[in-house]
């Protein structure tokens, strides 16, 4: 009797808690780590056609992982959306390998090879990773997907002439900048930075792919007080500027 009391008073319920609470800390703080210590680069890869490109995966964890590798072809809505499918036919890539084992603090290169009927196209390659030493709470094993996306483009990009800012609107309550951007012609572009004027400062925004003969909408948030007066899209070979209404819808 006096042991249990013991064991009762050296081992209390809060004590039993503060254990648990430290455990599922300590199993977060793995899976933030493990998740961070995978690599996949480049993320993004535009190349010519045919085109020859190498892909490096990183294992700075401490845990040997194993690498499955599948392509993807996919389409972008006017928003951002992705959609996935198996890859098209008209598409046609040899990879170096297809799976492999990732030694910890090691990297391994895939290298591979594309081409497609009629360029521009495009597809993910995506890595999934397993093997962690952990698993969720229903028992269930973690994998990482980790994608490297290419792009097969022509000589020819877009012209300044195909890009159009077709609608710019501002809501003054939410502060946010309203932006439908449209590619009329058959190329693959990509505005590598949006640059908003408010009064005399301004405020920088996301880049994004134009894909061919489609319309991309963002929304920018803005933190200034002054209306937005100006846009300004900037591609590789030409930047885009747009001037807006001080107005609101």
């Amino acid at each position: 009797m006096n042991r249990r009391k013991q064991e009762l008073k050296f081992n209390p319920p809060w004590a039993r808690a503060l254990c648990l609470l430290l455990s599922l800390f300590v199993g977060l703080c793995l899976w933030d780590v493990s998740a961070a210590a995978q690599t996949v680069r480049p993320v993004i890869a535009e190349l010519g056609n045919p085109a020859k490109g190498r892909i490096e995966y990183v294992n700075d964890s401490l845990t040997p992982l194993s690498v499955v590798l599948q392509a993807k072809s996919f389409t972008v809505s006017e928003t951002g959306e992705i959609a996935y499918r198996p890859l098209d036919p008209n598409i046609h890539l040899k990879l170096s390998a297809t799976s492999f084992r990732l030694q910890p603090q090691q990297s391994y290169y895939v290298f591979y090879e594309a081409n497609t009927d009629a360029a521009p196209a495009w597809f993910v390659v995506y890595a999934a990773f397993s093997g962690f030493p952990f698993r969720t709470q229903e028992g269930m094993s973690v994998r990482l997907e980790l994608p490297h996306t290419v792009y097969l483009l022509p000589k020819h990009g877009v012209e300044k002439a195909e890009v159009v800012v077709s609608r710019a609107e501002y809501n003054q309550p939410q502060k946010t900048l309203t932006l439908e951007v449209e590619n009329t012609s058959g190329n693959f572009g990509r505005i590598l930075q949006t640059t908003v004027a408010c009064g005399r400062k301004k405020e920088e925004g996301p880049g994004f792919p134009i894909f061919p003969h489609s319309k991309r909408t963002v929304e920018i948030p803005l933190s200034e007080p002054d209306p937005p007066s100006q846009v300004v899209l900037q591609l590789r070979d030409f930047k885009i500027e747009q001037s807006l209404p001080p107005r609101s819808p």
